[in-house]
């Protein structure tokens, strides 16, 4: 090789690691942003659930696999520590989600004829995220917990951003 081309050479490779810098900064900043505005409509669904109560960690335990091999059909499991007495029980539990076209994904009502605070089904879940289960007790207080799950296949990605 000549001087010149090795010269052209070092400044293409130059351009290019810059551009993938700039590339690289720029997906995270957008990724970023999107991951800010879902926690965001995240937490809105949520206040919407409690109508503006606080949420309070404990006495729900949402449980579902941290790893999902494919998003189309996922199980879990929640249940809320209660009596289920006349006077204290749940009265409804719902799963929200941070990455699905539609924030809540299901919403249960539940009275002491239920026996026991525990419900099973099955979800879709867009992308990798994390899923948040809500109980209403007949007190008026709100629980919560929060899972991450990671999903290898994604499912409805119609909407997703």
């Amino acid at each position: 090789m000549n001087r010149m081309t090795d010269v052209t050479l070092n400044k293409t490779l130059k351009q290019r690691r810059q551009l993938l810098k700039a590339g690289t900064v720029l997906g995270a900043w957008l990724w970023m942003g999107n991951a800010t505005a879902n926690s965001d409509e995240l937490a809105a669904a949520i206040r919407s659930f409690a109508a503006g109560a606080p949420v309070k960690a404990g006495r729900v335990l949402l449980d579902i696999a941290p790893i999902v091999d494919n998003g189309n059909t996922v199980p879990l499991t929640v249940t809320v520590e209660s009596p289920m007495t006349a006077s204290d029980h749940v009265t409804a539990i719902a799963i929200f989600n941070e990455r699905n076209p539609q924030r809540e994904v299901t919403k249960f009502t539940l009275s002491p004829r239920s026996g026991r605070a525990r419900i099973a089904t099955r979800i879709r879940l867009a992308t990798t995220q994390q899923l948040v289960a809500v109980a209403r007790m007949s007190d008026g207080s709100y629980w919560s917990h929060t899972v991450n799950v990671n999903v290898s296949i994604a499912a409805c990605l119609e909407e997703v951003v």
